[in-house]
């Protein structure tokens, strides 16, 4: 049966509103070069990456801990794409969306925002919507491996973006609640609105960096045509 392969990956782009990316070319065929090679630069929590525990734990995993089955899997959507902006994602509305939710899924949290705000904007960032707290713990209780999210999904992250304030730990709500108890979680996708299938299959693989806070990822999620 053909499959359809749908990119969940943020573009790299040197001209961004967050993070820096440094992008220069190596060697170069207008240097009288016979290879073009390029060098890129940037932090791995920037763009579309996964986090393993040690980004908010000291004595947390690595990615060399995090298996590439934790990465990788049945997936469910689940809808939230009625939260306006600046709105928080409530249990009521997981809930609701997340019947299909079921133990050992990966969840694609799916707001859309992306079609409403360029993650090249400050508008993505300040002005998102954002887990709650009960929320990030209903679908911990469901038994998922790992969450997926396009949008900034703690309300704090608008605070490191502006630069207004340094957000106490227990702001981090999906760290705090998801991450810090086993559950790996997938940043900044996109192109959610895409996906057609209540379920899939979802590859969000990180680049082997060993012993690291986290990896870029390339996020694909494949339903059947």
């Amino acid at each position: 049966m053909p499959r359809r392969f749908i990119d969940l990956s943020t573009p790299i782009r040197t001209e961004h509103v967050r993070w820096p990316v440094e992008r220069r070319e190596a060697r170069s065929h207008g240097d009288g070069s016979y290879v073009q090679a390029s060098w890129l630069g940037w932090p791995v929590h920037g763009f579309t990456h996964m986090d393993a525990p040690r980004h908010f734990d000291a004595d947390g995993g690595t990615t060399s801990d995090v298996p590439l089955e934790a990465c990788a899997g049945p997936a469910v959507v689940v809808d939230v794409s009625a939260v306006g902006p600046d709105e928080p994602v409530t249990e009521a509305l997981i809930a609701g969306a997340g019947a299909d939710v079921r133990e050992g899924d990966i969840a694609l949290i799916r707001s859309a925002w992306d079609t409403r705000a360029s993650i090249d904007t400050a508008e993505f960032w300040t002005t998102a919507p954002y887990m709650t707290t009960e929320a990030s713990r209903w679908l911990r209780a469901r038994g998922v491996k790992g969450v997926g999210f396009d949008f900034p999904q703690d309300r704090c992250i608008r605070d490191l973006v502006t630069g207004a304030r340094e957000p106490a730990l227990e702001e981090n709500v999906t760290h705090v609640e998801l991450l810090l108890r086993g559950v790996i979680m997938f940043e900044y996708l996109c192109n959610m609105a895409a996906i057609v299938a209540p379920r899939v299959e979802f590859f969000g693989l990180p680049l082997k960096v060993p012993d690291c806070d986290g990896a870029p990822i390339r996020a694909v999620a494949v339903e059947d045509a």
